[in-house]
């Protein structure tokens, strides 16, 4: 397995861009369940010209993309095939940032896989090639810095009001704190932050939550629930159960990472 890691050069990419990532596995077939993150992600897949998504509901049903595609910021699970990684470029943007990329509100694109081609035009539907042409890691990852530049929107910007509800609410703070300290309503909060990052305030405060506790459990071979439960402001082990049904799809007993290096993504055993 060869992974490689490296943040972006430019000034203007720092704060909107958290990393850019080069897999190489060879991962044997298997669908994994990605458990939600909030975050949305640019993906290549270079070992092969497409990508596969299944619905979390019924893994049966299958739905192929172009192989460069937008990964929405995800309040619910997707599931995807292990194959799609054994030669992947990825950009992992910087919680509510993807919109600053993109000509639409990263609401339209929430929880949904979409062709780059869609996007950008000529240069999503090239932007494979040009990445299959550079030799090497490093020069894949300037051509993907290049194209994000190319595409910076030149608007207001990340909204200061967003990226401050954002670090509060992954401190913990709630949607009513959150909203009274800006001075917002909740309706007008809740349709800016919404437009912004994708998904609600509300929703998105669950998702981080919930990723909170799967970077405590990781801490055990076999977490205490009802202890995290606790730990993490949930009313009582059921609640965080309800939590993990809706926001995963599954359960915590049976949330079983792939490891502890890749606690979000979840083995799906063949039926």
């Amino acid at each position: 397995m060869k992974s490689i890691t490296a943040k972006p050069h430019s000034p203007a990419l720092a704060a909107l861009v958290k990393s850019f990532h080069y897999h190489e596995t060879d991962l044997p077939f298997a669908l994994e369940r990605i458990m939600p993150n909030g975050q949305a992600h640019l993906m290549v897949n270079l070992g092969e010209n497409e990508f596969r998504t299944y619905d979390p509901a019924c893994a049966a049903r299958l739905q192929c993309h172009t192989a460069a595609v937008l990964s929405g910021p995800r309040a619910q699970p997707a599931i995807l095939d292990t194959r799609e990684q054994r030669l992947l470029v990825a950009v992992e943007f910087r919680l509510g940032a993807a919109g600053q990329f993109f000509p639409l509100p990263m609401s339209e694109v929430a929880n949904r896989t979409v062709s780059l081609e869609d996007l950008w035009a000529r240069d999503g539907a090239l932007l494979r090639e040009r990445l299959l042409d550079a030799p090497t890691p490093a020069l894949q990852f300037r051509l993907l810095e290049e194209a994000l530049l190319r595409h910076l929107q030149h608007g207001p910007g990340f909204d200061p009001a967003i990226r401050y509800a954002i670090s509060a609410l992954e401190a913990g703070l709630s949607v009513a704190q959150v909203a009274d300290r800006l001075g917002q309503s909740s309706r007008t909060f809740t349709r800016r932050f919404s437009a912004q990052v994708g998904i609600t305030p509300r929703r998105f405060a669950r998702v981080r939550r919930l990723q909170r506790v799967l970077r405590a459990a990781r801490r055990s071979p076999s977490p205490d629930w009802s202890a995290l439960a606790a730990e993490h402001g949930y009313t009582d082990q059921p609640h965080l159960v309800h939590d993990f049904r809706d926001l995963a799809g599954i359960t915590p007993s049976a949330y079983k990472p792939h490891s502890p290096r890749r606690n979000n993504h979840v083995p799906i055993a063949a039926a």
